[in-house]
């Protein structure tokens, strides 16, 4: 099992969740008005009066089967939108609850 964490630009919205539940992912964890700033280039996303918009953070656990599915449909999505930002990071999972 793999863990994502995918932060990504608000405008995203639901479409990341719909995405995952594209791919049977139903299970997740998301925080939304989250702060930040890439580490390459755009915007930075803060919430404040000189940079107003926010990002959305999302944390899933996904069979190792369906990652590489997912995360290249992620980056398609950030090829499609590169404005807008979108991240996404995968690590193992050891043990589960």
């Amino acid at each position: 099992m793999k863990a994502i964490f995918i932060a990504y630009n608000q405008a995203y919205n639901e479409e990341i969740v719909e995405l995952l539940e594209e791919f049977g992912q139903r299970g997740y964890t998301k925080w939304e008005d989250v702060g930040g700033r890439g580490s390459v280039d755009g915007e930075p996303h803060l919430g404040n009066h000189a940079w107003p918009t926010q990002n959305h953070a999302l944390f899933t656990a996904v069979p190792d089967g369906h990652v590489s599915d997912i995360m290249s449909a992620l980056r398609r999505k950030d090829e499609q939108y590169k404005d807008l930002g979108l991240r996404a990071y995968t690590w193992t999972i050891e043990q589960n609850i």
